[in-house]
C-alpha cells in the first residue's frame, strides 16, 4: 500500500463525517491499558514498606526501573504480534501473564525475584495498549467509524490512572501492606478479559503454519531491537548516577545491525523504509519522546521541589501537583472534541503552547516564597497541555501508521514515552544537581519552554506531506 493512498485512508477513518465507535470498545480495552500507568505510580509509594520487608537500600529502584524497560522492550513486539497473531489474543494473553504474576510476586523469596516480578508485569502490561489500539483500528476499519473518540477514551484511562496510582497505592500499602498493589491487578484483569471476550469481535483465523509464522515474526530483528534497546535504556538509566557509556559500544553496533537487518528482510519487525519515508510517522515518535521528557520532568521534579525547597509536607505536595494529572485528564474530553472537528495539529499547537507557559511560569514566576494558592494554579497550568499533547501525539502516529502496522506502531508510540521518561530522570538530575533549589527549579522550567518551542516550531513548519497525514 503507497504512502498516499494510507494517509488518505486514515484521514478518512477519522473526519468529523464517519459516525464514532461505539464507547463499549474503548472502554473494555481502556480496562486493561490503564494497568501500566497504575502500576508504575503505585509502586513509588509502596518503595519504602518493600525495603523494610527485604532489608535493602537503593536498589528497589530497579522495582521502577526494571518496569519501564521491560514496557519499552515488549510494546512493540507485543504490537507486531498483534499484527500477525490478532489483537484479542495479544491483549487476553497480556493479561493471562498480568495475573499470574500478581497472584505470585506477593509471595516472592526475596528482592531480586520480585524485581523479575516487575520485569514480567512490565511484558504484561506493556501488550496492553499496542493490541488494544490494534483492535480498535480493526472494529474502526471494519465499521467505517472515526477511531478518535476510542483513543481519547484511552488517554482518559491512562491520565486517570496515573493521577490516582499513589492515592490508590497509598490506600493499599497502608491498609493491606505491599503486596496489596500487585493483588490489585486481580479483578482489573480479570474484568478486562470477561468485558474483551464479550464485547470485542473474534480476531480473524491465522495461518497455522508454524515456519511461516515464525519467518513474519522476524525473530532476528526482534532479538536485535530488544538488545539495542536494552542497551539504550540501561545508558539513560544510568546517567542520573554513574553514566555506563561504555554501553555505547554495545548498542551502536547493534543499532547498526538491526537497521541493515531490517531494510533487507522481507517482514522487517520495525519497517525502517516505511520510517524514513513517513515523515510524519517519524517525527510523531521523536514529539512524543521529547513531550515525555517535559511530562516526566514536571510530575517528578516539581513534587522534589515542593518538598525541599518549598519545605510542604509530603501530603500537601500530593495536593499541589494533583491538578497536574487531573487536568491533564479533564482536557482529553475537549481535545476529544476538538480533533473530530479540526484534526490532530491543532491539539498539538495548544499542548505545546500550554507547555510553553507552564515552563515559562516554573523558570520565572516561582520561588521559595510563593503562595500555595498560586503554586496550585501553576499545577493546573502545568496540567492544560497533557490532555492535549497525549491525544495530539496518538492521533498523529495513529494515521500516520498503515492499518497492517498498527499494533508495531503503537507499540513504538509506548517506547518514544519510555525513552522520554529515563532522559527526564536524567534531566532531573542535572538541572538540580543536587537538593532541588529555586535555581534548579527555574532550570527546569527553561528546559520544559524550551522543549516546548520546539515542539511549536515542529507542529507550525509547512510540509509538503502534511496535508496528507493530519487527522
Amino acid at each position: 500500500m503507497g504512502p498516499t493512498t494510507t494517509a488518505e485512508k486514515e484521514r478518512q477513518d477519522v473526519l468529523p463525517g464517519l459516525p464514532g465507535l461505539r464507547a463499549r470498545y474503548a472502554a473494555s480495552v481502556g480496562l486493561g491499558t490503564l494497568l501500566q500507568p497504575l502500576n508504575s505510580s503505585m509502586i513509588a509509594v509502596a518503595l519504602v514498606a518493600i525495603a523494610a520487608d527485604f532489608h535493602s537500600g537503593t536498589e528497589t529502584q530497579w522495582l521502577v526501573s526494571g518496569l519501564y524497560l521491560a514496557t519499552a522492550v515488549s510494546a512493540p513486539t507485543a504490537g507486531r504480534l498483534a499484527d500477525l497473531l490478532g489483537a484479542r489474543r495479544v491483549f487476553l494473553a497480556g493479561l493471562m501473564l498480568v495475573a499470574i504474576v500478581s497472584v505470585a510476586a506477593p509471595f516472592a523469596p526475596g528482592l531480586g525475584w520480585l524485581i523479575v516480578a516487575r520485569v514480567l508485569l512490565g511484558i504484561g502490561t506493556g501488550a496492553q495498549f499496542p493490541s488494544g489500539v490494534a483492535m480498535i483500528r480493526r472494529i474502526a476499519d471494519h465499521r467505517k467509524a472515526s477511531a478518535v473518540g476510542a483513543l481519547g477514551l484511552l488517554s482518559v484511562f491512562a491520565q486517570t490512572s496515573a493521577a490516582l496510582g499513589p492515592s490508590v497505592g497509598g490506600f493499599l500499602v497502608g491498609s493491606f501492606g505491599w503486596q496489596a498493589i500487585f493483588l490489585v491487578n486481580l479483578p482489573v484483569s480479570l474484568i478486562a478479559g470477561i468485558c474483551v471476550l464479550r464485547l470485542v469481535p473474534k480476531d480473524p483465523p491465522r495461518p497455522a503454519d508454524g515456519r511461516r509464522l515464525l519467518q513474519e515474526i522476524d525473530l532476528p530483528g526482534l532479538v536485535l531491537f530488544t538488545l539495542a534497546m536494552t542497551a539504550l535504556m540501561l545508558i539513560l538509566l544510568s546517567l542520573a548516577d554513574h553514566p555506563a557509556w561504555w554501553l555505547l559500544t554495545v548498542a551502536v553496533p547493534l543499532a547498526i545491525a538491526f537497521i541493515a537487518w531490517e531494510r533487507r528482510t522481507a517482514t522487517p519487525f520495525v519497517d525502517v523504509r516505511l520510517l524514513a519515508r513517513s515523515a510524519p510517522l517519524s517525527l510523531g515518535y521523536l514529539r512524543t519522546m521529547l513531550t515525555y521528557v517535559a511530562f516526566y520532568a514536571i510530575f517528578y521534579g516539581l513534587p522534589g521541589w515542593l518538598e525541599q525547597g518549598r519545605g510542604l509536607h509530603p501530603t500537601e505536595v500530593g495536593l499541589v501537583v494533583l491538578p497536574i494529572a487531573t487536568l491533564g485528564a479533564i482536557t482529553v474530553a475537549l481535545a476529544t472534541r476538538l480533533a473530530r472537528r479540526h484534526g490532530h495539529r491543532l491539539l498539538l499547537v495548544i499542548g505545546s503552547c500550554g507547555l510553553l507557559a507552564g515552563g515559562s511560569a516554573l523558570a520565572f514566576g516561582v520561588h521559595a516564597g510563593t503562595p500555595i494558592v498560586v503554586l496550585v494554579l501553576i499545577s493546573a497550568l502545568l496540567g492544560v497541555p497533557n490532555g492535549f499533547n497525549g491525544l495530539g501525539n496518538q492521533l498523529a502516529v495513529y494515521s500516520a501508521a498503515p492499518p497492517e502496522v498498527a499494533g508495531a506502531a503503537a507499540g513504538l508510540f509506548r517506547t518514544s514515552q519510555y525513552v522520554g521518561a529515563n532522559l527526564a530522570a536524567a534531566a532531573i538530575a542535572l538541572v538540580f544537581a543536587g537538593p532541588a533549589t529555586d535555581l534548579g527549579l527555574h532550570r527546569l522550567g527553561l528546559l520544559v519552554a524550551g522543549i516546548a518551542v520546539v515542539l511549536l516550531v515542529d507542529v507550525l513548519a509547512p510540509r509538503r506531506d502534511r496535508s496528507r497525514s493530519n487527522v
